[in-house]
């Protein structure tokens, strides 16, 4: 094999690896709901409690909820940013809120090594869903 072939055969490998690298995509986060409740006394509306789970490296694609959305960190540490506001790293025991008009930029796990699980209590209109794409 010439050095000129063996060039090629590396060059090649070494583009396939980093294709694959690309390619991999961070966990996914797990939504439980733990929660529905009508709110008779705000007609139309409804309380959804969640426990989401990020295992490491977990991130949440932008988003918005077109809800009043609670967050209370159980465990681990988040990274969140609603657009325009400041990001904030929560550990244990820390808050977050979300208004209706708010699109939520970041949302990940700030560790890669170490899951984080929090609780999401979202006000909303009954029925809606409780996570929306945005850009």
């Amino acid at each position: 094999m010439t050095f000129r072939k063996a060039l090629l055969m590396l060059t090649c490998l070494v583009s396939a690896v980093l294709v694959a690298q690309d390619a991999k995509v961070a966990p996914q986060a797990k939504v439980t709901e733990v929660l529905s409740k009508e709110l008779t006394n705000l007609p139309g509306k409804e309380g959804l409690m969640l426990t989401v789970e990020y295992p490491p490296g977990s991130s949440d694609p932008i988003h918005r909820h077109n809800a009043h959305a609670f967050v209370y960190l159980l465990e681990g540490s988040i990274v969140m940013q609603v657009r325009g506001g400041k990001e904030t790293t929560l550990t244990p025991g820390q808050t977050f809120y979300e208004g209706p008009d708010d699109v939520h930029v970041i949302g990940r796990n700030a560790s890669q090594t170490k899951p984080a699980k929090f609780v999401v209590l979202l006000v909303k209109d009954k029925g809606a869903p409780a996570v929306i794409p945005a850009k």
